[in-house]
């Protein structure tokens, strides 16, 4: 098959790769779309030593399943693989489970490929009539709609009643703000500082856009960037009793006033991707639209991805997806 292969930091290759052989109770998925993570991005420049070269990333995908009792069956991948026996599993939070794997860390290759395996247990059959593209969107947008149920959980107020602030325009923050709007947000806005990325997040419709200096107060904050400027921003307009949603993973340390957090009872809740269940409920509401025409990605050819991330690197994509197609 042909891949996108990470061999050395910015360097991927559009090449040949081994053909990847489904083992018991899995299957061999021919990738139709594939999702840039920002992941991948930190694998790309170097910054992940769980990824080392020669590696073939991406972990957000859709296609069809080839051969087999299923094959022909259009599928969206969860690429999260647990235990299912552990204690974290048992309780539901397999997404904590000390076992998970993930495709595009090793020893499983990634989908920025033309086929990849994956078992059973983690497909999602995909309605005729919804394209793949959108179906691959189901992996970024279960974070945000995780996060979110979690922060139902914690609020002291009706989701509805609440104000809502999302920290940061990619996938990850739209995705995030899209959630809100499906379980129940009705005032939600989304600081982003790339200009001409916020020119095109103002045509979504459920939220309003806004420079990050800009942002008003908010019951409920999501962090989907992970830096410590962004951590400062969340603890400074999260209100009284209010909640932080911590998705993003830009850097390790600083930012919080944990101070005001405390004086304040400002809940913070760090939230790890997604259990199997938000999964399926973010696929399902990817089906039957509630999260809206899913119109703002950009597809690429995956035989041009290495143009897509040096783009990305640069500013230059206004899209907060970049969808990679392999045929």
């Amino acid at each position: 098959m042909k891949a996108l292969v990470y061999d050395g930091v910015e360097t991927l290759t559009w090449r040949d790769a081994p053909d990847p052989e489904p083992g018991p109770g899995q299957h061999l998925i021919r990738i139709a779309a594939s999702g840039i993570c920002g992941s991948d991005m930190h694998a790309f420049l170097g910054h992940d030593e769980r990824r080392p070269a020669p590696l073939i990333l991406g972990h957000e995908a859709a296609g069809m399943i080839e051969g087999g009792p299923r094959d022909g069956d259009r599928v969206t991948i969860n690429p999260l693989v647990s235990c299912g026996t552990c204690r974290a599993c048992r309780a539901g939070r397999d997404n904590l489970c000390p076992e998970r794997q993930i495709i595009s860390l090793p020893p499983a290759e990634g989908a920025f490929a033309q086929y990849v395996v994956m078992r059973e247990e983690n497909l999602v059959t995909v309605p005729d009539g919804v394209p793949l593209d959108h179906a691959a969107l189901a992996e970024p947008l279960a974070c945000g709609w995780h996060a979110v149920r979690l922060g139902v959980a914690a609020l002291l107020m009706p989701l509805s009643e609440a104000r809502c602030h999302v920290i940061g325009g990619g996938a990850i923050g739209v995705g995030a703000a899209l959630a809100l709007r499906a379980q129940g947000a009705a005032e939600i806005t989304l600081g982003e500082p790339n200009a001409h990325r916020r020119e095109r997040l103002a045509a979504i419709d459920g939220f309003a856009t806004v420079e990050p200096d800009a942002a008003a107060e908010a019951d409920l904050v999501v962090d989907a960037v992970g830096y410590a400027a962004t951590r400062a921003a969340a603890s400074a307009i999260c209100r009284p009793g209010g909640v932080i949603l911590h998705i993003g993973l830009g850097e390790a340390t600083g930012g919080l006033d944990v101070r005001r957090m405390t004086l304040q009872e400002i809940s913070f809740i760090g939230t790890y991707t997604y259990t199997a269940q938000d999964f399926r409920d973010t696929a399902t509401a990817i089906f039957d639209g509630r999260l809206g025409p899913l119109d703002w990605t950009e597809r690429r050819p995956l035989a041009e991805g290495a143009q897509a991330f040096a783009d990305i690197r640069a500013g230059a994509v206004a899209a907060p997806k970049i969808i990679l197609e392999p045929w």
